[in-house]
């Protein structure tokens, strides 16, 4: 160890109370957790530090996940590795914009100009949002952020992350643009980001396109329509749960080996009100047992006809705009009077009442077998979303991901079997997430708040963009926004002209910002030398449910990018669960905010909790378990204050080791020599709940039996402290001191406060930044059975006397030990007479014979 001992300064009244303030202060000025830049990459563990979403609070759900972070990063760093630990903001995107909207009783309405003078009203009003310019709008989320971000910082230094703060980065910031938008770039170059015109999922309320990954299932009310299409030989009847999608109708379809249908394959049928023939035809995906056997497809009710319409070549007859309202023009094929005067009905209309009028008109006129019947379904939302979403055809930007590549698709395949996974089982998400993409990443955003999407476009005659002709920025322009920037060569005067240049209004995906924070943080092409210590990263910490979107976004840009994975393993958290045992999520309304927690219980026993979660498995939060953190923190304060107060060895520290001879002490830096094997062998596993549990369990024992078997001994003689130091007092003292050295470096991941403290009473330097604890620093030669076997003696003796309900100081006239154990009890018989107050010990270690001990106490 390079940690001097120097003479214990230990409190009168040792407390945990103010020991966050002080410790993050010192931590602070001190650099205690700063990145050493001039470490070669083999001495450098790099971690790729999820940036929470800045939106609101921190519950306590990151703090649970962030710990476990944080206790590898400490462990790696007391292992001799330079840590490159940095924090970020994820602070663009939908929730930041939502939040603002709120908060500041706004709304963006990009044909307003910008206002510099503009201030929010002092009481807004979320229900009259003032309309304003997009500039001044990201202004607003600017200002929102930096307030939640000063917020988030305070918990997360209260919490005693051991992030290195001069590395803080944020995803709205100019370098996150810029690398950003120079992959975008790169992937346009490569071909790997394109735009394409298609049915995309649509979320009404925030007005914008939302990708795969980020949808959920949820059940959804709603009702079966029986409703009759006029074939060749009478009434052909489908069940809809959607009938305002009839105008929408482009063919009937069934299975091919469904007999009730072969004889309409190829025919005409057609639909009710709006008399449009459409085909009958034959697909795979039809379910015979499903309604009627066949089924409408419209253009777009769901994802299986976005399938049936692209596999069929079926024409597109869209009727539902971007506000989830029905289109105000009849769509093509709707040609007849009668067509456009039954659409009228519904032009204009929401989904949900044009659904009731159209039922009211099928009633009318007879096309409704029936009446509806009531179901629930699971439907598609948008994860952040509050209405079922819409398909509507649209212009987007997309990123190859193997949705449609095959050979794509076994290359990330392979990437994710390169990749070490914690838990192992983990992996199958991923894999099951790859072969089920049914296309590409969609990263366009119909938003305000986000990195723009870094094209301009020429203009024609009419001022209508010319999409085949993009217009890109140099590298060296980024980053760039096309909304207020003009392209190379080209003057703002042309904007919006005939001849001219538009910008592309769109945002990234903020999953497109993210999925490079492995880049960003590492100072991809803006800090080569830093890039080349970090990158791969070393793990990627997570939770397990955005494999789909995060951690596969990661690996394939960094796929696409650098040839390579982004990092060489990950760790997977899971979800705290509230009382119910349902997710704590912000959208729940269920979730618990940690500062008042941190402030009442502590910081060391709100991470003694966190750290008690397994990675990969969902974990219930308990206050009580909290509680049984902050005793143990208060135990080690109290246990340090009275292994320093016994006094230091006669002897100088290098001889330290020599004198401990004693057997239980031996006996007791033998079992400690096992838990740090064992506590190692768990954090190189990524098991950082197996070391806790093997360093609480030592420590309890050395408490609980250790401490009062030789306590007599360490005092100098059975009759206190204030007596002259005896024999073997120098071996306990001395072995003490060392256990208390190693158990505070074993727990100084996981209660970094309490630990820092009562190391400081004794030692130089940080325990932080000291060597993590290895075998070779205890003496060898020690046997653990000898204080397991005296530690069984003890406690059946104190069970005598508790059974006999006189105290623990009273006197045991003779006990009598019996069984195999006996001789390894034996030699630790003075320390058992005087921790037990045994008048007469005798010990008979008859072979095969558990351990008994027959007590006899004095006056009985």
């Amino acid at each position: 160890m390079t940690e001097q001992p120097r003479s214990p300064s230990v409190p009168q009244k040792p407390s945990l109370d103010g020991l966050e303030d002080k410790w993050v202060r010192v931590w602070d000025d001190e650099g205690t957790y700063r990145f050493d830049r001039t470490k070669p990459r083999a001495q450098v563990y790099s971690i790729d530090t999820p940036p929470p979403t800045v939106s609101g609070s921190l519950h306590v759900g990151h703090v649970f996940s962030y710990t476990q972070t944080d206790t590898v990063a400490r462990f790696q760093r007391m292992r001799g590795r330079t840590v490159f630990y940095p924090m970020g903001w994820d602070d663009n995107g939908l929730p930041t914009e939502r939040r603002a909207q709120n908060y500041f009783g706004v709304r963006c309405d990009p044909s307003l100009p910008y206002d510099p003078a503009f201030e929010p009203p002092e009481r807004p009003d979320p229900k009259r949002q003032i309309p304003v310019s997009r500039r001044n709008f990201v202004e607003l989320c600017h200002r929102l952020t930096d307030i939640d971000e000063k917020a988030f910082e305070e918990v997360w230094r209260r919490v005693g992350l051991s992030v290195d703060w001069g590395l803080l980065y944020t995803t709205i910031g100019d370098e996150s643009r810029a690398a950003s938008q120079r992959a975008f770039l790169r992937n346009l170059a490569r071909g790997e980001a394109y735009v394409s015109e298609a049915p995309t999922l649509w979320d009404v309320t925030f007005r914008t396109a939302v990708a795969q990954a980020e949808l959920e299932d949820r059940d959804h009310p709603g009702a079966y329509h029986r409703i009759a299409f006029q074939g060749p030989a009478g009434p052909v009847h489908i069940e809809t749960t959607r009938p305002e999608l009839i105008p929408a109708c482009v063919a009937l379809v069934a299975h091919p080996d469904d007999e009730r249908y072969r004889e309409l394959f190829g025919q005409t049928v057609r639909t009710p009100l709006f008399g449009v023939e459409v085909p009958v035809v034959a697909h795979r995906l039809a379910e015979p047992d499903k309604g009627s056997g066949i089924a409408m497809i419209c253009t777009f009710g769901d994802l299986t006809d976005v399938i049936w319409w692209r596999e069929l070549d079926l024409p597109t007859r869209a009727v539902m705009d971007t506000a989830g309202r029905v289109t105000a023009s009849p769509p093509p094929g709707l040609d007849s009077a009668a067509a456009r005067e039954a659409f009228a009905e519904l032009a204009g209309r929401t989904a949900h009442s044009a659904r009731e009028r159209i039922v009211e008109l099928l009633r009318e006129s007879g096309d409704l077998d029936g009446e509806p019947s009531p179901t629930v379904r699971p439907v598609k939302f948008y994860e952040r979303g509050t209405k079922p979403l819409e398909i509507i055809t649209t212009r987007q930007w997309y990123i190859r991901n193997g949705g449609r590549d095959a050979a794509l698709r076994d290359r990330l395949l392979a990437r994710g079997r390169e990749l070490a996974w914690y838990p192992d089982h983990m992996r199958a998400r991923y894999e099951n997430w790859v072969e089920g993409l049914a296309g590409d990443w969609l990263i366009s955003r119909q938003r305000f708040f986000g990195i723009p999407i870094p094209v301009w476009y020429r203009l024609d005659a009419d001022c209508e963009p010319l999409y085949d002709q993009p217009i890109v920025p140099d590298e060296a322009m980024l980053p760039v926004d096309p909304s207020t920037d003009a392209p190379p060569g080209w003057a703002e005067d042309q904007r919006g002209k005939p001849g001219g240049f538009a910008g592309d209004p769109d945002v990234m995906d903020t999953w497109a910002t993210s999925s490079l924070t492995p880049q960003i943080a590492g100072g991809w092409e803006r800090d080569p030398d830093l890039f080349a210590r970090v990158f791969p990263f070393d793990l990627r910490p997570q939770a397990h449910d955005i494999i789909r979107t995060w951690l596969f976004s990661t690996v394939v840009r960094a796929h696409q990018e650098h040839g390579r994975l982004p990092w060489a393993r990950t760790a997977m958290s899971g979800w705290i669960l509230d009382p119910d045992r349902k997710k704590m999520s912000k959208s729940k309304g269920n979730v618990v905010t940690p500062m008042g927690l941190l402030r009442e219980y502590g910081t060391d026993g709100f991470r003694y909790w966190a750290a008690g979660g397994r990675l990969g498995t969902d974990t219930a939060f308990d206050t009580g378990q909290i509680k049984v953190g902050r005793r143990l923190a208060i135990k080690i304060l109290n246990a340090a204050k009275f292994v320093l107060g016994l006094g230091e060895p006669a002897v100088g520290a290098s001889q330290a080791m020599d004198v401990i001879t004693a057997p239980v002490d031996l006996a007791m830096l033998a079992t400690l020599a096992e838990v740090v094997d064992d506590a190692t062998a768990a954090f190189e596993a990524y098991d950082h709940t197996r070391a806790l549990e093997r360093t609480e369990r030592f420590f309890w024992d050395l408490c609980d039996d250790y401490l009062e078997l030789v306590k007599a001994r360490a005092y100098g003689a059975e009759d206190g402290p204030d007596a002259a130091a005896g024999g073997d007092a120098d071996s306990a003292r001395a072995a003490l001191r060392l256990a208390l050295s190693v158990v505070l470096r074993l727990f100084a991941p996981f209660l970094p406060f309490v630990t820092e403290e009562v190391w400081s009473w004794w030692r130089e330097g940080s325990v932080h930044t000291a060597p993590w604890p290895a075998r070779d620093e205890l003496p060898e030669g020690g046997d653990p059975e000898v204080l397991g076997a005296a530690a069984q003696v003890l406690q059946q003796v104190r069970r005598a006397k508790s059974e006999a309900k006189v105290s623990m100081r009273a006197e045991v006239e003779r006990a009598v030990v019996r069984g195999e154990a006996a001789a390894k009890a034996a030699l630790a018989a003075d320390d058992l007479r005087a921790a037990g107050r045994i008048a007469e010990l005798s010990l008979d270690g008859a072979e095969g014979r558990e351990l008994t001990v027959g007590v006899a106490l004095a006056g009985r």
